[in-house]
């Protein structure tokens, strides 16, 4: 029997056909969401949505690459024939590869990575903003990392990472990013804020995290389901807010 979609709030999460975006999608459709399962690779893409689906989910493949204008465009008109967007969680990202010192990285990895994990935020945010802006209750949810902020590299540099000179610089953008997004969009009832998930065991770090992809999501389930007139322009973890 065919699920009834009419009153469920639809979300868009990018880079979700593994890791922490898996689990950001699947805990969304556990709480009652039509879920977009973004992903650039249609295999993988497809095998996330056949596995959730498994699971009794409501969830639908996006083909998404957050690097290219006219994919982004398409996405954002396949989900105004969903029925419209509540929810936009900017997951995607990548690491750029190594080596990542400042002396030996090259400017090409730099570019790449900046592409995917700021621009692209900017590039799939704006286009998906007029439906946005109808929902009732939008949210955007941008996940970061401790690794990008300024003040925990400087105060305690050992404990947030590796030397980074593509990566890293990305989240603090995409911290500044939101922030700016907060301030532009403070008067609309869109909440955006960025969230850290801990050192999660993924694909980025070689699965040599200690926490579990589900665990990482939960801080951005928080995020993506605040109430109306919560908080917006934040960066936390679970612990609570964390410094810029």
């Amino acid at each position: 029997m065919a699920q009834d979609t009419t009153d469920k709030n639809i979300a868009l999460v990018t880079g979700a056909n593994k890791g922490i975006g898996y689990e950001i999608a699947a805990g969304l459709a556990r709480r009652g969401f039509r879920v977009g399962v973004g992903a650039r690779d249609a295999g993988r893409r497809e095998d996330a949505v056949s596995k959730l689906r498994a699971e009794g989910l409501d969830v639908f493949g996006v083909p998404l690459d957050v690097t290219d204008d006219a994919s982004v465009a398409a996405a954002a008109s396949q989900l105004e024939e969903e029925g419209g967007l509540d929810v936009l969680v900017n997951n995607a990202a990548i690491t750029g590869g190594m080596p990542q010192e400042p002396t030996r990285v090259s400017a090409e990895q730099v570019l790449a990575v900046v592409d995917t994990n700021v621009v692209g935020v900017i590039r799939v945010t704006n286009a998906m903003l007029p439906l946005l802006r109808r929902s009732a209750s939008p949210r955007i949810v941008n996940v970061s990392s401790t690794v990008g902020s300024l003040t925990l590299q400087t105060a305690q540099a050992e404990a947030v990472g590796p030397i980074s000179a593509a990566y890293s610089p990305t989240k603090s953008y995409l911290n500044a990013i939101t922030i700016q997004y907060a301030k532009e969009l403070a008067e609309t009832g869109i909440l955006i804020n960025a969230g850290c998930p801990g050192y999660v065991a993924t694909d980025l770090n070689n699965h040599q995290g200690f926490r579990t992809p589900e665990q990482g999501a939960a801080i951005f389930l928080e995020l993506a389901t605040l109430p109306d007139g919560g908080p917006s322009g934040t960066f936390r973890d679970e612990t609570g807010i964390q410094p810029w």
